[in-house]
């Protein structure tokens, strides 16, 4: 079956929606934590808002873990349905 007639099934979108949702929480986690370990053991939430977040670096920030996320679902998704 082509891609194109897979994204025609519903199937497919809740498919996708159990693989890429559990991936994008995994990416954000693993990404705060590798960004701002010390930060986030010291409990210090104003940092780790202002070294991820502030001054437009959150569009960069969750816009890379949204894109990635999207492509890695699609990916998985359409190599594991048949």
């Amino acid at each position: 079956m082509k891609f194109s007639e897979k994204l025609k099934q519903p199937v497919f979108w809740s498919n996708f929606l159990k693989v890429a949702l559990p991936f994008f929480f995994f990416v954000t986690v693993i990404s705060l934590l590798v960004n701002s370990w010390t930060l986030i053991t010291s409990l210090d939430f104003s940092g780790i808002v202002a070294q991820n977040f502030a001054d437009g670096k959150w569009i960069h920030f969750w816009g890379m873990k949204f894109s990635v996320s999207i492509i890695y679902g699609l990916y998985v998704t359409q190599k594991n349905m048949k």
